[in-house]
Parts: structure tokens; sequence; C-alpha cells
């Protein structure tokens, strides 16, 4: 490895890039170090830690909800694996791109924003991304409450469960959201390290609760014919394909905002092969894995109780047998604790952490999103599959689709992976300053890729005929219709030096 005196890199035999003197941007008001690039030295992550990662991300109540709620839309058990295993394979494509910035720099997701957006106007999107974790921490933290109101509801008796109501909710369920917010909080306030090694031993038994519940199910059910022949409501024709495409844009948005900031874990990759193999690995077969799980659990509780009944725990409450709820429901807690520390408090710690480096470390932004994942009321956003799918999942997967456009356009089309490193840190001057910090071709293009994927949002808590009505039929295809308007409108705007 020889280090180049003019910029103070050093590049490794694979393409990892390293600084190695931080000395010329360490006093920069843009700096600190859980911002400053990771040392080649300490980039251990091998192929297992990302498919541990995974599988700890994946394997979750939401998860499962996700797949859960096809089925209570309407559809059978073949239309909603197609829809699900479709949207992985296809959000895994600018994961992976968006990884390598990651990997080859040793830069969180807000940082590498900084080379498209500015060093100042990077804190949009990376606020953006941000208040959006905050409110999937909010709802992962109230599901896993739930499951473990069930639990000490299965051991305390009915005092517990029919406690009296507070806020519309008995005071024993808000108890149980406390104490899972704040063993979580715990965890974060020790640092990256406590995360993966939490992930590492959780992800083989993450599984468990899931396979019990289904064999539960399949078992009352009379074996898995009942379940399999739950017949589509939709059928194949008009009806499905109206649900089919914002479903599928849905399952797509549900990793869209890993899509953005996996940089916050690639980089610390032992190498891109290691990233890559780990992820193509544990994305698309981990979600595969719940997805049928979760399907065939749902249409076998429908072909029990008559109904479809997409939260596992309130599913696992009407089970007879207490060993099986607290095996199923205990697994299902670790997932959801696993899950939500790795997707949705290590992006928002760094967003936070960036708009504000000399205050805000990576321990007091999580502190920040646990907060906000509280105040923005997560058990409204997951109250109905219609609204959880169509308009929480779709809007917001429509903006952030145009971002990754720009991050997409930017480092692959324009920059072809070559970034100053040093210059993502500096102020008033540099390649990433632009003007005044902010570079208004990156904001210009992710504002128009916004308004095509989301202008035309409609019902639920948007009108019928659209905000927009003459977008109204891009909507269904928000997430599309995002990245390709924010990667078009970012290469027309750029410079001719840059096309060159």
């Amino acid at each position: 490895m020889a280090l180049d005196s003019a910029t103070q890199v050093t590049a490794d035999p694979d393409g990892r890039v390293e600084l190695r003197d931080h000395t010329a941007i360490a006093d920069s008001p843009h700096y600190n170090r859980d911002l400053a690039p990771v040392p080649l030295e300490e980039r251990t992550w091998s192929t297992y830690n990302f498919f541990a990662l995974w599988m700890g991300m994946a394997h979750n109540i939401p998860s499962y909800t996700l797949a859960a709620s096809l089925v209570a839309l309407g559809m059978d058990w073949v239309q909603a694996f197609l829809t699900i295993t479709l949207g992985n394979l296809i959000v895994l494509v600018p994961m992976l791109l968006n990884s390598h910035a990651g990997t080859k720099y040793g830069i969180p997701f807000p940082v590498f924003a900084r080379a498209f957006y500015g060093i100042r106007g990077a804190n949009l999107v990376a606020l953006l991304r941000a208040f959006i974790a905050c409110a999937w921490f909010g709802i992962q933290t109230w599901v896993g409450g739930k499951a473990l109101h069930v639990i000490v509801g299965r051991l305390a008796g009915d005092g517990w469960v029919d406690a009296p109501v507070v806020l519309g909710q008995v005071w024993t369920l808000w108890l149980c959201f406390l104490a899972f917010w704040v063993v979580q909080m715990l965890i974060i306030w020790r640092g990256m390290e406590a995360i993966r090694r939490f992930e590492n031993w959780t992800a083989p038994l993450v599984s468990v609760g899931f396979l019990v519940l289904l064999g539960y199910v399949a078992v009352k059910a009379g074996g898995f014919g009942p379940i399999l022949s739950e017949p589509s409501k939709l059928g194949w024709g008009a009806d499905f394909w109206k649900v089919f495409f914002p479903s599928l844009m849905g399952m797509i948005a549900f990793w869209s905002t890993l899509s953005l900031n996996m940089p916050d874990f690639t980089r610390f990759g032992g190498s891109q092969r290691k990233q890559a193999i780990g992820q193509l690995l544990g994305l698309p077969t981990t979600m595969s894995f719940i997805a049928i799980v979760a399907i065939l659990t749902t249409s076998g509780a429908m072909a029990l109780y008559g109904e479809a009944i997409w939260d596992p725990a309130e599913l696992a409450s009407r089970f007879d047998s207490t060993a099986v709820v607290l095996v199923a429901l205990v697994a299902l807690v670790l997932a959801t604790v696993s899950a939500n520390l790795a997707a949705n408090v290590v992006s928002p710690s760094y967003d936070f952490s960036n708009a504000f480096p000399k205050k805000i470390t990576f321990a007091v932004g999580g502190l920040i999103t646990g907060v906000i994942g509280i105040v923005i009321q997560p058990w409204r956003l997951i109250s109905d599959p219609g609204i959880y799918i169509f308009a929480w999942l779709g809007f917001y997967g429509g903006l952030l689709a145009s971002v990754a456009g720009v991050f997409i356009a930017g480092y692959w089309m324009l920059a072809k992976t070559r970034l100053a490193l040093p210059d993502l840190y500096l102020a008033g001057r540099g390649a990433y300053w632009f003007k005044a910090g902010w570079n208004w071709r990156a904001v210009a293009a992710t504002l128009v890729g916004s308004v095509l994927a989301v202008g035309g949002a409609y019902n639920g808590p948007f009108p019928a005929d659209g905000l927009i009505p003459f977008l109204k039929p891009l909507y269904d295809y928000n997430w599309v219709v995002g990245l390709v308007g924010g990667m078009l409108v970012y290469l027309a705007l750029a410079p001719r030096r840059e096309k060159a």
C-alpha cells in the first residue's frame, strides 16, 4: 500500500481507500469520530456478519406482517410470495450499488450524500431518511411491546391483560412498550460493536418463533392442505393487477431505506466481495423465508378462525398452549430488537450526528431516534394493512427512490466511483462545497423525482382523485418513477465537464 502525499489517502490492493492522516479535517465542523472514514484495520465484517445482519433485520414482526397483510388484502399464498420475492430482488440492485461506496471509502450514508448534495445539503436527505427510520423504530418497538405484553399476560393472568385502559390501551401494554424501548436504548448506547455482536448471536435463533407459529397452525388446521387451498379473492385478472403493482412498490419500499444507508454497515466490510456475497445470500433468502412462513401461517389462521390475522402477537394470543406462545413470542421479541437496532437506529444515529457533528454523537443520535419514535405515535401507522402498504410504505418509498436515483447517477455514471475523500469533510472549500454547501442540481432532481412519484398519492389519508390528479396513474409505480425521475433529472442537470 502506498501513501499518496497529495491527498494523504492509502489505497488497499482490493480497491478500498483509507484516509491515514485526519489532521487536515479534524477541526472541521463537519467531522467527528463517528463520521470519520473507518481505518482499514477496523474493517473486519465478514460474509457471515452481513448475512447475519440481514437475517436479523428480515426476521422480525413487521416483515411477517408485511407478507401476512397481502393475504389480508385478498392474495393467495402464491401471489403474495411472488410479489414479495420480486420486490426484494429489485431493491437489491440499488442496495448493492450504494453499498459499494461504504466499503471502498469507509464512510457512512450521510457523508456519502455530501458528494452529491453538498456538505450542508446532505442533511436534507439524511434527515429525511432519519425521520422515516424514527417512525419505523416506533413501529417495531410497538409490535415488540405487544408481543412482550402477550408473553407476560400468559404468565400473569387476566389481571394483566384486562388492566385499566389509559389513552386507548391497557396500561400494561404501555409499560411493555416502554420496557422494550429502554432495552434497545441501552444496547445502542454501547455503539456499533455491541450491535454487531447482538446480531451474530440472535441471527440463528430468530427463525424459531416463526416456525413454531407455523407448525402450531398447520397441526391445528390438519396439515398444509387446507392452508394451500385457500383461494385468492382477487383471481389473476384485473382485480389482482390493481393490487399487485401498488403492493410491489410497497414491498420494494420496505427496504428502500436500507438501499440508501447500507454504507452505514458496509463501511466496516472486509472487502467488496464479502459485503456483496453476504447481502446476496442474506436479503432474498431471509425475506423469502419469512414471507412463506407468514403467508402460510396467515392462510392457516383463515382456515382456523375464519379471518386473516396478520399480527403474529394477536394470532399467538389465541393459541391454547402457553408453552407454544412463550417459545414463539420470546423468539419474536429477540428478532424485533435485532431488526430494530440494525435497520432503524444505526442510520438516524449517523444522520443526526451529521447535522451537528460536534454536538451529537452516535449514541446521542440513537437516543433522539428513540424519543421521536414514540412521539410519532406508531400504533396508528400499523393499524390497517391498506394504510400500512399503500399510504405509509408507498409514499415514503417514492420519496427515497428519487434520492437513490441521484446517488446511482452521481456515483456510478458521473464520478465513476471516484470520490475525493478528504473533501467530504471540508467546510467552505473542496470539491463538495458547491455553493454555500449545497448542490442545487441534486436538490432539484430529488424534488422533481419525488413529485412525479408521490404527487398522485390517493386513497387512505389522500384525496380519492390524488394530491395532483393528473399524476395519479404514476402513484401505483411510485418507486420506479422516483428512481428513474431522480436519476434522469440529475444527469440532465450535471455540468458538461462531469458528463465528459
